[in-house]
């Protein structure tokens, strides 16, 4: 039967906003597991407490940035209109149907004066991770690491090429060290010093956000982009390590300083990563460390039809290689990168009935080059690809530092910066992340499973019942 509603004259009605939020809402979630008092003791020294105007509750203020990033609500005063409509987001603030909502003006200008500069973000992240950690949710024993790119706000034909100085890596010495052992373990000399404090390069700067850098990577888009280096923790998925830095740099650059990091946290003892991280100085730094890598094998491009150099085979007693033929390629010598060359034998090559299948174009010998700390990366590579908790830790990193970049994505408007400059946009990484944690954590809390896995802990504790749940 067709109804129509002809009631177009607002009725009065006695209403309990608590009794208009579902019961499922995830901001009810939140508001139950997540503790948001610690933030007054962070912001004290950042207000008056004997003079001046009634300010805005600081709780309620980052509840209200909170939202925005929860709910991929990247205007703030998008979100003041949001928040006008929402009565969950009334309800989760503590005001009422007719209560003014702040303007969007006092949200920026909060952040822009008495944030800026300060550790405050970085502080109410920590905290969280923190909450996290005491609820048994973070174990720190197995991290996967990797970045994702996030647009800068800044033209892509608006730029400069400018010579910039790029630092050299700190193990620079050590490999040089490494270089000339090897060198003279063959009977070479050893090569000049090299030194160097920094390499200059020509790069393109941006004028409209010159803290943002150039990316030019295969199957990436091309542009002004920053990098977010993350570490997610394997037991939950929870993001406890935000790095931005400009999109102008390698993957790798940062990686070790990330795990040094987490190591002083946590009791690291995996770490899982693309193939963007196999490089023989990681390798050499996480077993340091004390830290075993489940990295994918990087190999390097190789003409079609053509033997990679998997096919051929180290013999360490005799510091060769052997090719599939069973000829031997012997020590020529050691790069000033690290890499040892391993030569054939050009007659021998002639004379080989596989050599259109191991020869490139334009040479007449094949090469094989091996890296001075290689034995690190054969570890990686038994571990990984030998073992199954190794292949195990790899294959769950599409299920865990993946899944958080399209979350943060899809969900929490990561794709653009929001603001220019890379502190702004360490502070937008900080708070994504928060927001991320904050629901996962409150989504895992409250759920199911996780209140039956409590139950079932309290009864072995009691001695009265043993019950093994897997989920």
């Amino acid at each position: 039967m067709l109804t129509k509603n002809n009631e177009n004259q607002p009725k009065i009605e006695l209403v309990i906003i608590e009794n208009l939020v579902k019961k499922e809402h995830i901001l009810r979630k939140i508001d139950e597991y997540i503790d948001f008092n610690f933030i007054y003791d962070l912001v004290e020294d950042k207000y008056c407490l004997d003079n001046g105007r009634p300010s805005i509750d600081p709780v309620v203020l980052f509840k209200m940035i909170l939202i925005g990033y929860l709910f991929g609500i990247r205007s703030e005063r998008r979100l003041v209109e949001e928040i006008h409509h929402n009565v969950a987001y009334r309800w989760f603030l503590g005001f009422g149907l007719e209560d003014k909502i702040p303007d969007a003006s006092t949200i920026s200008q909060n952040r822009r004066r008495r944030f800026t500069g300060t550790d405050i973000f970085e502080k109410i992240f920590d905290n969280i991770i923190k909450q996290a950690t005491n609820q048994k949710l973070i174990s720190g024993k197995i991290m996967y690491v990797d970045s994702t790119h996030v647009k800068a706000s800044a033209n892509i034909g608006k730029f400069t090429n400018e010579q910039v100085e790029v630092a050299m890596p700190e193990y620079i010495d050590e490999l040089e060290r490494a270089v000339n052992e090897s060198r003279v373990a063959h009977g070479q000399k050893e090569l000049k010093k090299k030194r160097k404090n920094a390499e200059i390069k020509n790069k393109k700067v941006s004028t409209t956000d010159p803290d943002s850098g150039y990316m030019f990577r295969d199957r990436k888009p091309k542009g002004f982009f920053y990098l977010n280096h993350m570490a997610v923790d394997g037991e939950n998925n929870l993001i406890v390590s935000v790095l931005p830095t400009t999109a102008a740099i390698n993957d790798a650059v940062p990686f070790l300083g990330i795990i040094e990091k987490l190591k002083e946290k946590y009791e690291v003892k995996y770490v899982g990563a693309d193939a963007g991280y196999y490089t023989a100085a990681i390798a050499k730094g996480l077993d340091e460390m004390g830290i075993t890598g489940a990295l994918a094998r990087r190999l390097g491009p190789k003409p079609v039809g053509k033997m990679s150099k998997l096919n051929f085979v180290y013999v360490e007693e005799l510091d060769i290689y052997v090719c599939p033929e069973g000829n031997s390629l012997n020590y020529k010598t050691t790069t000033r990168e690290g890499y040892k060359e391993y030569c054939s034998k050009k007659d021998i090559c002639d004379k080989c009935p596989i050599r259109e299948k191991c020869i490139y174009e334009k040479q007449s010998i094949r090469t094989i080059r091996r890296h001075v700390w290689q034995e690190y990366l054969t570890d990686i590579d038994r571990f990984k690809e030998k073992t199954d908790l190794g292949k195990r830790i790899y294959q769950r990193r599409k299920e865990t530092i993946e899944r958080a970049f399209a979350d943060l994505k899809e969900l929490h408007g990561f794709r653009y910066a929001r603001f220019r400059g890379i502190e702004k946009m360490k502070e937008q990484c900080l708070i994504t992340a928060t927001a991320y944690n904050i629901k996962k954590i409150a989504t895992i809390l409250g759920g199911f499973f996780h209140s039956i896995r409590l139950l079932c802990c309290n009864i072995n504790k009691c001695g009265s019942l043993s019950i093994i749940l897997y989920y």
